[in-house]
Parts: C-alpha cells; structure tokens; sequence
C-alpha cells in the first residue's frame, strides 16, 4: 500500500510507499507520535500499548467533551459496499486496541442524511469526527456546524471546507486504470478493431469535482494509450456508486453500441464496474468486454471473471491504521499535514499475492506489463489544473 501527501500548507512534503507496507518518503514536517511519524508510518496497525499512549496525550491536552472518555464518530460512506466496510472495519479495530468509543453511523449516500448524522455527532458530544460522506452540496453546511462546535474533521474521498483530507489520488488512479484498459484492449483487438469499439464510465457526478478527475483520469489514460480513438465512442453513465443502479444503466447502453463491436469498461469503484460487467454478459456480449476495476477490493470477482483483468489497488482494509492516529495527533495538538493521498498500485491475477495473501496469484493471465505514460500523464495534470472547478482544490492535483 503506499500513500503520498501533497499540497501540505503547513509543510510542503510529499510521501510514497511501494508494496504493502506505508512509507512515506519525506520526514521534513513529522513528528513521532509514539511511533506513528507520518513521514515514515510502514502503514501496520500499531500496538495496543502505542495507541492507548496516543489517547492519554490527547486526552491531556483535549479534555473529552463527555468528561469521561473520548469519542470518535465515523460517518460511514454507506455499510453495503465492501470497500467501505473495509474502512469501517480497520477504524473500529484500531478505536477497540486504542480503548476508546467510536461511534459509527451510515450516510446511505445521501447528503441529507450526512448532515443529519453530523448533526447526531454534536449532539453526543464526540470529540472528533471521521466523515465519508458523497454529496458535495452538504460539505460546507456540515463543517460550518463542526467549526462552530470546535470539533476536528477528517473527509474520506470528498473535500470539506476546512478538514483534513485523507483519500484516493483522483487523477492518477484515474489515469492509470484508463491507460490499463486502453493498453489491454489494444492487445486483445488490435488498434483497428480497438477504434471501432465504445469506452463507458461509470461515473459519481452527484459527489462533485474531486471524484469526477478519476473518472476523467480514466477517460484520458484510455485515449493516451489509444491514439485516434473517437471522441463519440465514450460513453459517460450515473453508477450512483452501486451495482445495482450501475447494472441497470450499462443494460440501457448496450443497445447503442452495434453488435460485434468491443465494449471497454470502467467505473468509479469495483462495484459499479461488477455491475457493467454482469449487464454485458446477461447480453451474452461478454467476448467483446474488458472490465478494470478501481478499488481492488471486489477480488475475487476479478479472480473469477476472466473479462476484468485488473483494479486499481486502494487497499481500504488499512485506512483505519492511519485515521485513528492522525485523530489523536490531531487532539494531542501536533502537527499534521492538511492532505493525505493514497499512492496506487495496479492489481492484477498476476500480483495479487503480493498485495493480498488469500488470493494466489496467477502465472501469464495478465494481458499486458502496464506501463504509465508518463509524458501524457503530466500533460493531464497540467489540463486539469487550468479547470476553474478545481480552484481551491489544488493540493489535491499531485505534482507528477
């Protein structure tokens, strides 16, 4: 698993991992944290005694709004998608080794309900809040009510105004799953077959810009590996981040795309990508399919379906190893950089060992040895940082 930081206002580093471990490649700004330094964290959860440590610091210096203990809410994202009972699972784990009470509630997607739980958070006085929530419309509103009652703010995946930042590097994973797709379907069908063919993202446009680079990462790794590609073959759906509505909405395009022709698919995560893939067999089209996936945390589906050759690896089984102690540095009063983005990897049926130790790995079934284009890539990102609906979020755009 590797993350990288960018756009730190307090510090300026930048930080990667290779592998499974969390290393962070610059030490410039951190602070050891009874051994969490954000600069060199391996991503491993931390001992018992390491967190329960952190916790009688942060209690020291942040007397517990309940005057007893303190409490973490974590606002989940929704509790039916692997992913994010994934995260879910590694917050609660670190919160039960570190002693304390996190108070988990369930977003369903809707902005409504965020704020509603957000609300529900002040009301029990927790002491700092974890929020994961998918309407951008309500970020805002619901920081206002954080800021008023004085109470720290991690956003998972899409910006709030004000909190801290931990999630997905939108334009490279983007852009890598994109370029995967295009260099795999070149191999498979060859460029003339290949231009004949249709790209379809699923897409989350209700969760506003910083989501939308990925998609639009994928779209634009897709046409730099493809040259000449058709601008009238990509087709952009509404997943609204599920397999089912995912499903629903591929079944409305393949009616569009001409029989015979090859269908490419991506999508905002694994299930929406799961449910594109399962529309396209139900039309016994599944010869023409190539599916990558963003997540990797629906494996054993790529496992299974010969047609979804790899995922993008996110690895959210970790999150919580590093939410939990960027929570009590934070109530302890250290320094802590404003924005944490997760540094990719590609996982394949090849590699999948190396990330994930149940799933065996496979000899000579991935298609290609992907290679980023790096050159296009850095001409994407300098596209993407001229777009007015970015401004603000630039910290989010990494360097390279």
């Amino acid at each position: 698993m590797t993350f990288a930081k960018t756009g730190m206002k307090r510090l300026g580093a930048r930080a990667a991992v290779t592998g499974i471990a969390l290393l962070m490649a610059s030490a410039a700004f951190a602070e050891d944290f009874h051994g969490f330094d954000p600069a060199k964290f391996d991503g491993a959860m931390l001992s018992a005694d390491q967190l329960k440590a952190m916790v009688a610091d942060a209690s020291a210096a942040h007397k517990p709004n309940d005057g007893k203990g303190l409490v973490i809410g974590f606002a989940n994202l929704t509790r039916d998608v692997s992913f994010t009972l994934k995260v879910e699972e590694g917050i609660l784990a670190n919160g039960k080794a570190a002693g304390i009470d996190v108070v988990v509630t369930d977003n369903h997607l809707d902005g409504a309900t965020a704020l509603a739980n957000a609300e529900s958070f002040l009301q029990r006085q927790v002491d700092y809040v974890i929020e994961f929530q998918t309407d951008a419309n309500f970020g805002a509103t619901i920081m206002q009510k954080m800021n008023d009652a004085n109470t720290k703010v991690t956003a998972i995946d899409i910006p709030m105004p004000g909190a801290t930042f931990f999630g997905a590097n939108n334009p490279r994973s983007g852009f890598m799953g994109g370029a995967y797709l295009g260099q795999a379907a070149l191999k498979k069908f060859g460029a003339d077959k290949t231009k004949t063919g249709y790209l379809v993202i699923g897409e989350l446009p209700q969760s506003g810009a910083i989501p939308a680079m990925r998609t639009g990462g994928q779209v634009a790794g897709f046409l730099a590996a493809v040259d000449g590609f058709p601008a009238d073959h990509v087709i952009k759906i509404d997943s609204k981040n599920t397999l089912e509505e995912s499903f629903t909405q591929m079944n409305n395009v393949l009616g569009r795309i001409p029989a015979g022709a090859p269908i490419f698919v991506t999508a905002i995560n694994d299930q929406s990508a799961t449910g594109m893939l399962r529309a396209v067999k139900q039309a016994g089209r599944e010869s023409d399919l190539i599916v990558v996936g963003m997540g990797a945390d629906e494996i054993q589906t790529m496992m299974d379906e010969p047609t979804f050759v790899a995922s993008v690896g996110y690895f959210p089984e970790r999150y919580g190893n590093y939410l939990i102690p960027l929570a009590l540095m934070q109530l302890a009063g250290k320094t802590t950089p404003d924005t944490v983005l997760v540094n990719h990897v590609m996982v394949t049926k090849d590699n999948v060992c190396k990330y994930y130790e149940k799933f065996a790995c496979t000899t000579g079934q991935d298609p290609i040895t992907f290679e980023l284009p790096q050159d296009k890539f850095a001409a994407h990102l300098a596209e993407i940082r001229k777009s007015p609906e970015l401004k603000g979020f630039e910290n989010l755009i990494p360097t390279n």
